[in-house]
């Protein structure tokens, strides 16, 4: 099991669009990733689930990531919750 710590850094934290991104990649990887937050944990296999954990700018998760390439995919997936999403106005 590979563990690891991410903060949330997109100022609107993680909402629809970002944690669609997050568990695409979620569930194109073949082991188990747990996400825990102060309010909650979820699996990444669900985006509402995600959206329910509430993560606003600055919120700190812990990720867990066992499987294939275990390490390489935990820290690929922390970069994803620290990054900056920057999609259109609309």
């Amino acid at each position: 099991m590979f563990e690891t710590k991410a903060t949330i850094r997109n100022e609107a934290g993680i909402h629809c669009r970002p944690s669609a991104i997050l568990i695409k990649a979620g569930m194109a990887y073949a082991g188990e990733i747990l996400v825990t937050a102060e309010s909650g944990t979820c699996t990444l296999t669900s985006a509402l689930e995600c959206i329910m954990l509430g993560l606003e700018k600055g919120a700190k998760v812990t990720l867990q990531v066992t499987g294939p390439d275990e390490e390489a995919f935990g820290k690929k997936l922390a970069e994803l919750f620290e990054t900056h999403f920057d999609f259109p106005p609309q």
